[in-house]
Protein backbone atom coordinates (compact mmCIF):
# COMPACT_ATOMS: atom_id res chain seq x y z
CA UNK A 1 0.00 0.00 0.00
CA UNK A 2 1.23 3.35 -0.93
CA UNK A 3 2.03 5.53 2.34
CA UNK A 4 0.96 9.48 2.20
CA UNK A 5 2.10 11.58 4.53
CA UNK A 6 -0.49 14.80 5.68
CA UNK A 7 1.38 17.53 7.00
CA UNK A 8 -1.75 19.72 7.07
CA UNK A 9 -2.55 22.11 10.65
CA UNK A 10 -6.50 22.75 9.20
CA UNK A 11 -7.93 19.45 11.07
CA UNK A 12 -10.98 20.46 8.35
CA UNK A 13 -8.77 20.00 5.25
CA UNK A 14 -6.98 17.57 6.75
CA UNK A 15 -9.41 15.26 7.19
CA UNK A 16 -10.81 16.21 3.84
CA UNK A 17 -7.85 14.56 2.01
CA UNK A 18 -7.37 11.41 4.60
CA UNK A 19 -10.81 10.34 4.06
CA UNK A 20 -10.18 10.78 0.09
CA UNK A 21 -7.13 9.44 0.15
CA UNK A 22 -8.34 6.35 1.93
CA UNK A 23 -11.10 5.94 -0.30
CA UNK A 24 -8.69 4.90 -3.00
CA UNK A 25 -6.17 2.49 -1.43
CA UNK A 26 -3.96 4.61 -0.07
CA UNK A 27 -2.40 4.35 3.52
CA UNK A 28 -2.60 7.90 5.46
CA UNK A 29 -0.23 8.93 8.07
CA UNK A 30 -0.87 12.48 10.14
CA UNK A 31 1.47 14.57 11.87
CA UNK A 32 1.53 14.25 15.13
CA UNK A 33 3.80 16.87 16.34
CA UNK A 34 4.81 19.72 14.66
CA UNK A 35 8.04 20.25 16.16
CA UNK A 36 9.06 16.78 14.84
CA UNK A 37 8.20 16.57 11.05
CA UNK A 38 10.83 15.31 9.89
CA UNK A 39 11.36 12.35 12.67
CA UNK A 40 8.11 11.79 11.82
CA UNK A 41 8.91 11.38 8.17
CA UNK A 42 11.48 9.15 8.88
CA UNK A 43 9.30 6.76 10.82
CA UNK A 44 6.57 6.63 8.56
CA UNK A 45 8.49 5.81 5.57
CA UNK A 46 6.20 7.90 2.88
CA UNK A 47 6.17 7.72 -1.10
CA UNK A 48 4.39 11.04 -1.00
CA UNK A 49 4.01 13.72 1.32
CA UNK A 50 1.34 16.76 1.26
CA UNK A 51 2.56 19.84 2.67
CA UNK A 52 0.70 22.83 4.19
CA UNK A 53 2.94 25.96 3.87
CA UNK A 54 1.61 28.01 7.29
CA UNK A 55 2.58 25.36 10.01
CA UNK A 56 3.16 26.17 13.49
CA UNK A 57 6.92 26.59 14.71
CA UNK A 58 8.50 26.38 11.47
CA UNK A 59 6.83 26.93 7.65
CA UNK A 60 6.01 23.97 5.20
CA UNK A 61 9.38 25.28 3.19
CA UNK A 62 11.43 24.48 6.15
CA UNK A 63 10.42 21.27 6.36
CA UNK A 64 10.50 20.67 2.56
CA UNK A 65 14.31 21.52 2.83
CA UNK A 66 14.62 19.06 5.78
CA UNK A 67 13.48 16.51 3.93
CA UNK A 68 15.09 17.09 0.88
CA UNK A 69 18.12 16.99 2.54
CA UNK A 70 17.34 13.06 3.55
CA UNK A 71 14.73 12.04 0.88
CA UNK A 72 13.93 12.56 -2.55
CA UNK A 73 10.31 12.13 -2.10
CA UNK A 74 7.92 13.68 -3.81
CA UNK A 75 6.41 16.73 -1.78
CA UNK A 76 3.14 18.35 -3.03
CA UNK A 77 2.26 21.84 -1.42
CA UNK A 78 -0.43 23.09 -0.36
CA UNK A 79 -1.73 26.75 0.20
CA UNK A 80 -3.49 29.80 0.74
CA UNK A 81 -0.72 31.63 -0.54
CA UNK A 82 -1.03 32.21 -4.09
CA UNK A 83 1.53 34.57 -4.80
CA UNK A 84 3.90 33.86 -8.01
CA UNK A 85 7.14 34.65 -5.53
CA UNK A 86 5.62 31.94 -2.79
CA UNK A 87 4.73 29.28 -5.78
CA UNK A 88 8.40 30.25 -6.85
CA UNK A 89 9.59 29.43 -3.84
CA UNK A 90 8.31 26.18 -3.28
CA UNK A 91 9.51 24.58 -6.48
CA UNK A 92 13.14 26.31 -5.42
CA UNK A 93 13.15 24.31 -1.75
CA UNK A 94 12.49 20.66 -4.02
CA UNK A 95 8.54 20.44 -4.12
CA UNK A 96 7.17 19.12 -7.08
CA UNK A 97 3.35 20.46 -7.16
CA UNK A 98 2.01 23.62 -5.87
CA UNK A 99 -1.48 23.37 -5.15
CA UNK A 100 -3.40 26.37 -4.22
CA UNK A 101 -6.08 26.01 -1.73
CA UNK A 102 -9.21 25.96 -1.66
CA UNK A 103 -7.82 22.16 -2.48
CA UNK A 104 -9.51 20.73 -6.00
CA UNK A 105 -9.24 17.06 -4.46
CA UNK A 106 -9.35 15.69 -8.34
CA UNK A 107 -6.34 18.02 -8.98
CA UNK A 108 -4.89 16.53 -6.16
CA UNK A 109 -5.42 13.00 -7.00
CA UNK A 110 -4.13 13.51 -10.61
CA UNK A 111 -1.03 15.03 -9.37
CA UNK A 112 -0.55 11.82 -7.11
CA UNK A 113 -0.94 9.37 -9.56
CA UNK A 114 1.53 11.51 -11.86
CA UNK A 115 4.85 11.68 -9.40
CA UNK A 116 3.83 8.12 -8.09
CA UNK A 117 3.91 7.17 -11.97
CA UNK A 118 6.88 9.25 -12.78
CA UNK A 119 8.89 8.65 -9.37
CA UNK A 120 8.86 5.58 -8.82
CA UNK A 121 9.13 1.99 -10.87
CA UNK A 122 7.15 -1.10 -11.62
CA UNK A 123 8.78 -2.70 -8.49
CA UNK A 124 8.93 0.02 -6.10
CA UNK A 125 4.84 -0.10 -6.41
CA UNK A 126 4.84 -3.42 -5.96
CA UNK A 127 6.61 -3.75 -3.02
CA UNK A 128 4.05 -1.06 -1.87
CA UNK A 129 0.96 -3.36 -2.46
CA UNK A 130 0.41 -1.14 -5.91
CA UNK A 131 0.82 -2.61 -9.35
CA UNK A 132 0.13 0.65 -12.15
CA UNK A 133 0.18 1.25 -15.84
CA UNK A 134 -1.08 3.91 -17.97
CA UNK A 135 -2.47 6.01 -14.98
CA UNK A 136 -4.49 2.18 -13.73
CA UNK A 137 -3.72 1.44 -10.23
CA UNK A 138 -4.04 -2.29 -8.60
CA UNK A 139 -4.31 -2.28 -5.30
CA UNK A 140 -3.29 -5.29 -4.19
CA UNK A 141 -4.24 -5.77 -0.44
CA UNK A 142 -7.41 -4.45 -1.42
CA UNK A 143 -8.28 -5.76 -4.70
CA UNK A 144 -9.59 -3.02 -6.14
CA UNK A 145 -8.35 -0.95 -9.08
CA UNK A 146 -8.54 2.85 -9.53
CA UNK A 147 -8.14 5.14 -12.31
CA UNK A 148 -8.49 8.98 -11.59
CA UNK A 149 -11.32 8.97 -9.40
CA UNK A 150 -13.16 6.11 -9.91
CA UNK A 151 -12.94 2.80 -8.39
CA UNK A 152 -14.22 -0.56 -8.56
CA UNK A 153 -14.11 -3.69 -6.22
CA UNK A 154 -12.78 -7.18 -7.68
CA UNK A 155 -14.13 -10.28 -7.12
CA UNK A 156 -11.02 -12.56 -6.04
CA UNK A 157 -10.78 -14.51 -9.60
CA UNK A 158 -11.33 -10.87 -11.35
CA UNK A 159 -8.31 -9.63 -9.23
CA UNK A 160 -6.05 -12.63 -9.88
CA UNK A 161 -6.24 -12.03 -13.96
CA UNK A 162 -5.84 -8.33 -13.71
CA UNK A 163 -2.87 -9.40 -11.66
CA UNK A 164 -1.46 -11.72 -14.26
CA UNK A 165 -2.11 -9.55 -17.35
CA UNK A 166 -0.84 -6.50 -15.24
CA UNK A 167 2.42 -8.48 -14.17
CA UNK A 168 3.15 -9.27 -17.93
CA UNK A 169 1.81 -6.32 -19.43
CA UNK A 170 3.16 -5.26 -22.73
CA UNK A 171 3.36 -9.24 -23.14
CA UNK A 172 0.57 -11.88 -24.28
CA UNK A 173 -0.48 -14.34 -21.30
CA UNK A 174 -2.22 -17.61 -22.35
CA UNK A 175 -5.47 -18.49 -21.28
CA UNK A 176 -3.85 -21.58 -20.07
CA UNK A 177 -1.10 -19.65 -18.28
CA UNK A 178 -4.40 -17.43 -16.58
CA UNK A 179 -6.27 -20.78 -15.47
CA UNK A 180 -2.99 -21.93 -13.82
CA UNK A 181 -2.40 -18.86 -11.34
CA UNK A 182 -6.14 -19.29 -10.70
CA UNK A 183 -5.55 -22.88 -9.53
CA UNK A 184 -2.35 -22.49 -7.70
CA UNK A 185 -4.49 -19.81 -6.08
CA UNK A 186 -7.16 -22.90 -4.77
CA UNK A 187 -9.31 -21.31 -7.54
CA UNK A 188 -10.53 -24.07 -10.10
CA UNK A 189 -12.48 -22.64 -12.60
CA UNK A 190 -12.86 -24.56 -16.34
CA UNK A 191 -12.25 -22.64 -19.30
CA UNK A 192 -15.79 -21.57 -19.53
CA UNK A 193 -15.53 -19.80 -16.13
CA UNK A 194 -12.28 -17.84 -17.10
CA UNK A 195 -14.02 -16.64 -19.99
CA UNK A 196 -17.15 -15.32 -17.84
CA UNK A 197 -14.96 -13.79 -15.48
CA UNK A 198 -13.14 -11.74 -18.29
CA UNK A 199 -16.47 -10.70 -19.80
CA UNK A 200 -17.37 -9.29 -16.17
CA UNK A 201 -13.84 -7.95 -15.58
CA UNK A 202 -14.57 -5.68 -18.89
CA UNK A 203 -17.53 -4.51 -17.96
CA UNK A 204 -16.10 -3.32 -14.92
CA UNK A 205 -13.55 -1.65 -16.82
CA UNK A 206 -15.82 -0.23 -19.11
CA UNK A 207 -17.78 1.30 -16.76
CA UNK A 208 -14.70 3.80 -16.09
CA UNK A 209 -13.68 4.49 -19.21
CA UNK A 210 -11.40 1.99 -19.72
CA UNK A 211 -13.15 -0.23 -22.71
CA UNK A 212 -9.88 -1.37 -24.48
CA UNK A 213 -7.90 -1.88 -21.23
CA UNK A 214 -7.47 -5.68 -21.84
CA UNK A 215 -6.93 -6.64 -25.36
CA UNK A 216 -8.03 -10.33 -26.73
CA UNK A 217 -5.29 -12.33 -28.56
CA UNK A 218 -7.15 -14.01 -31.05
CA UNK A 219 -5.90 -18.40 -30.62
CA UNK A 220 -2.99 -16.64 -27.87
CA UNK A 221 -4.52 -14.85 -24.79
CA UNK A 222 -5.27 -12.02 -23.16
CA UNK A 223 -2.57 -8.65 -23.23
CA UNK A 224 -2.54 -5.70 -21.40
CA UNK A 225 -0.30 -3.23 -24.05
Amino acid sequence: MVKVYIVEDDEVIRDTIRKHLSKWGFEIGIVDDFNNILQEFLSFEPQLVILDVNLPFFDGFYWCNQIREVSNVPIIFLSSRNSRMDQIMGMNMGADYYIEKPVDLDVLMARINALLRRTYSYADLEEANVMEHNNVFLHIDTNTLTHLEDKIELTKNEFLILYELMKQKGSIVSRDEIMRALWEDESFVDDNTLTVNVVRIRKKLAEIGLDEFIKTKKGQGYMIE
